[in-house]
């Protein structure tokens, strides 16, 4: 081959990798990938949140954030001996939204020791389909997500006391999770992305100053293991601490608190893992 036709390939190689990576980042596309990935789902409760052997968590609804005017609703828990200066958790839900079975999964995080808030990025609307959870999911305005998290993250801080906060949350949230710890990498002190949208670009994910916890599915085709690869690359290019799993023969969703497609031996896994890594840098 010629240096010109060497050239022209590796020229567009570069385009489709280039492509490939703005897709993802951009979420071009994504809420079509997970409505095909829960396809027949609903957000039934499964065993995700079975309550541990643990001291008692109590939860109560609150008020968190003002968004545009509107005030946001969450869901705080706490152990019932929870003490200032617990480390926080923002909590946040699933394309379904903040339903009851993520204030159950809510009470499971403040049993393990933690203040953990529950988010609203809906505003008050719970999905029950997944073509009401798609509508919900392509309504979120960015800007006021972000501004919602950032709330969040002042009120743990502020209100509760929390002297650390982590953040983890599950296919939608799971996104936002990361897109919490990017946009403020200077305050969040852990990242956990259940088969959340990613970004794969190392440049933009050099600005992470947390370690983050990543969980997938080899089954999943909405965020499928090429791009989880990519996205382990672009975290060790960037020099971000990481840990990475990708669980053989699990699909997308399968340790959410709400769905049908749970999968109990890698979700139990999944979660001893979520425990141990939020205890190694929160506590």
């Amino acid at each position: 081959m010629t240096k010109i036709g060497k050239g022209l390939l590796v020229f567009g190689l570069m385009l489709m990798l280039g492509a490939c990576s703005s897709e993802s980042e951009k979420g071009e596309g994504y809420v079509e990938r997970m409505e095909k990935e829960h396809q027949g789902d609903s957000p039934v409760q499964n065993a995700a949140t079975d309550p541990d052997e643990k001291e008692q968590a109590a939860g109560k609804e609150v008020t968190y954030a003002t968004v545009n005017g509107s005030e946001i609703t969450g869901y705080l828990a706490k152990a019932d001996n929870a003490g200032e200066g617990r480390p926080g958790l923002i909590v946040i839900h699933e394309w379904w939204g903040l339903n009851d079975n993520i204030r159950m999964m809510t009470n499971k995080l403040a049993a393990e020791g933690y203040t953990a808030l529950a988010v609203d990025l809906y505003n008050g609307k719970v999905a029950q389909s997944p073509d009401s959870a798609g509508t919900y999911a392509r309504s979120v305005n960015e800007d006021e997500a972000v501004d919602n998290l950032t709330q969040a993250y002042t009120f743990l801080t502020e209100q509760q006391g929390a002297a650390k906060i982590g953040t983890i949350g599950w296919c939608f949230g799971g996104g936002w999770s990361l897109q919490t710890a990017l946009a403020h990498p200077e305050k969040i002190d852990a990242t956990v992305i259940y088969y959340g949208r990613l970004v794969t670009d190392a440049g933009e994910l050099a600005k992470l100053q947390m370690p983050i916890l990543g969980i997938f599915g080899a089954e999943d085709e909405g965020i499928p293991p090429e791009q989880v690869n990519a996205f382990e690359s672009a975290l060790d290019e960037a020099g971000v601490t990481n840990s990475i799993h990708i669980y053989d023969g699990a699909g997308h969703a399968f340790a959410n608190p709400s769905g049908t497609r749970y999968q109990q031996e890698a979700a139990e896994d999944a979660w001893q893992h979520t425990i141990r890594f939020l205890d190694e840098n929160l506590k």
